[in-house]
């Protein structure tokens, strides 16, 4: 890669390398002023990329931030499972210190709100702008506002697929109806 290349990707935010190396030596600082120090860094890096971590947020794996850091708040109580992707203007916080858990493959879109003590299962998306303060089963979807689960499919009440349980709306048996 061109040096141009590397200095345009790293003034917009792009290269979050330098953040997550801060990120895991400030897990593995043994010394509290090392772990301060380390704190602060990164700290300061997020600022710079327009996002805050929290210093005692657990991931499981680096996260896939296809817009950088830009609007992402993460408490420093959640927990990220692996090879999440987190969309711009995402806020995962808390409430009296107790925040999301997230599991593995999850993607949350941009500007969704997890907020509270609840549990996101493996597998699951949430849609743009979706608020989230519930748990989430495994392979859901989750839209809308406040939060909507739709099952994942082959199972009673798919709202994708249609299933005998589900009611019809006016408009569809109008429209079926001509």
């Amino acid at each position: 890669m061109h040096i141009r290349r590397k200095i345009i990707d790293y003034s917009r935010g792009d290269n979050l390398g330098h953040f997550w190396k801060l990120y895991r030596l400030q897990k593995k600082a043994k010394r509290r002023i090392w772990k301060e120090i380390l704190i602060f860094c990164m700290s300061r890096s997020a600022h710079r990329h327009g996002g805050y971590i929290g210093p005692d947020a657990m991931f499981l794996g680096i996260p896939k931030l296809p817009h950088g850091l830009h609007g992402i708040f993460i408490s420093r109580y959640a927990t990220v499972g692996e090879d999440c992707w987190i969309y711009q203007n995402v806020t995962i916080g808390e409430v009296n210190r107790k925040a999301p858990t997230i599991g593995d493959n999850c993607l949350i879109g941009a500007g969704a709100v997890l907020i509270g003590d609840i549990h996101i299962g493996s597998h699951v998306k949430i849609g743009a702008g979706a608020i989230v303060n519930m748990d989430v089963p495994d392979n859901c979807t989750v839209v809308s506002q406040p939060g909507r689960i739709l099952e994942p499919k082959g199972q009673a009440g798919n709202l994708a697929e249609g299933g005998e349980d589900r009611e019809e709306s006016p408009v569809s048996v109008e429209l079926n109806q001509m």
